[in-house]
């Protein structure tokens, strides 16, 4: 079947799509992307790039054009079915080699300021691209699928990604505000579990040094390194998410490390050095066995080694122990000749954080607020008395008192466990 009809000559994408001349053009055109290329590997774009590709060749089926954009418009569905949106969306992450060279503090050379005029002229024209402009491509077929096109100002868009750089920042941290590593590369955390700081009971003092500290962060001065140690679930690495998310419009970034990637924070924080987002490099539950290679990796990296540490990038650390060295008795009174030197050793590594704060298990008085609390936030009826004493019970069925347990009780009661 012959694609093709003849028809007036029309350079506006969307009026005159069928014409082949013209999708031959805006193929090129995505073909020649210097800076958004990355998105020619993305959804939707791949599957649009695709659907062209397939409309410019004269020997392609008509079974495998509609095929083409039958893929386009799933893609585009499971993106939210807004091609505008999915436009903006690609500006705003940034994620192009000129961002990068904005924030290492490198100048566009007037032909890199050209050829990106050019590129956001193609996106505002693929923003405005509707399901009426294949119409005369695939006649027969009514409807076709169709989804949004609003149409964007892509120009006031990037302007839009250039001025929130220090706050919303760009690629993977404008996909999200807590991050984790996979295959040694940063990945946003989707739906990220964390509650807020009102949602938080007891531990007021404990909580408020967290919270200056990530402040001074925030507002860009000088922070220190953090170990939260205390008896588990006191609530240390729920403090350390929520003061994060506290300061996440302000360009505050959590990225979680497991211990065992202690040795890639280096790499890492060279990395992110230079841009204007701040840094929470997070370490849950951090403990060492003797000899352990990233216990010696930590201290190097607490200590600075040759480099000058960065300041917009401070280590949060979690610990039951204080100071993150498993030990035994043969530690103490083993064979070693300097064991004074030995122990000294093990302990200089808590020692080098600059803000250490302490979570002890509640007393009976602060564990029955904190119960009390969660009950009315969570709605439940109940006599004080009554609750007060099965909470006690609880505690002394589960691990000892802790806003943990406390949590674990009210979530029982809720659902007529106890």
């Amino acid at each position: 079947m012959n694609w093709w009809e003849e028809q007036d000559n029309n350079t506006d994408m969307q009026q005159d799509t069928g014409n082949r001349s013209q999708v031959v053009e805006w193929k090129h055109r995505m073909d020649l992307f210097v800076i958004y290329r990355h998105l020619l590997e993305q959804s939707p774009f791949t599957e649009l790039k695709w659907l062209l590709d397939v409309l410019s060749d004269d020997g392609a089926p008509y079974d495998l054009g509609v095929h083409a954009y039958g893929s386009f418009v799933r893609a585009l569905y499971e993106d939210g079915g807004d091609l505008s949106a999915c436009v903006r969306e690609a500006i705003l992450e940034g994620d192009d080699l000129f961002t990068r060279r904005i924030l290492a503090g490198d100048p566009l050379t007037p032909e890199m300021e050209a050829q990106l005029d050019a590129e956001l002229d193609v996106l505002e024209q693929i923003a405005s691209l509707e399901a009426g402009s294949f119409a005369s491509i695939f006649d027969g077929i009514d409807p076709l699928p169709a989804w949004r096109a609003e149409g964007l100002d892509a120009r006031e868009v990037r302007r839009e990604l250039e001025d929130g750089l220090s706050t919303r920042g760009c690629g993977v941290f404008a996909k999200g505000t807590m991050l984790h590593i996979e295959d040694g590369h940063l990945v946003p955390v989707r739906d990220p579990e964390f509650q807020t700081l009102d949602q938080l009971y007891g531990y007021r003092r404990e909580r408020e040094l967290v919270l200056k500290n990530t402040e001074a962060l925030a507002e860009g001065y000088p922070a220190s390194n953090v170990l939260l140690y205390g008896d588990a679930g006191t609530g240390k690495s729920t403090t350390v998410k929520a003061c994060a998310a506290a300061f996440a419009d302000k360009g505050v970034r959590l990225i979680e490390f497991k211990k065992d990637q202690v040795s890639l924070i280096p790499a890492i924080a060279e990395e992110l050095s230079c841009w204007p987002l701040k840094f929470i490099f997070y370490i849950d539950d951090l403990t060492f066995t003797e000899n352990d290679k990233e216990f010696f990796a930590l201290k190097g990296i607490l200590e600075g080694n040759i480099r000058r540490r960065s300041g917009n990038i401070v280590i949060y650390a979690t610990s039951n122990r204080r100071h993150l060295v498993k030990e035994t008795m043969t530690d103490r009174d083993g064979g070693d000749l300097h064991l004074n030197d030995t122990l000294q050793e093990t302990m200089s590594l808590s020692s080098r954080f600059g803000l250490t704060v302490t979570f002890q298990k509640p007393e009976k008085d602060l564990y029955l607020e904190i119960v009390e609390s969660m009950a009315n936030e969570m709605g439940l009826e109940y006599e004080q008395e009554d609750l007060f004493r099965r909470a006690e019970a609880f505690a002394i069925r589960s691990n000892g008192r802790s806003p943990r347990t406390a949590k674990q009780f009210i979530t029982q009661a809720l659902i007529g466990l106890r």
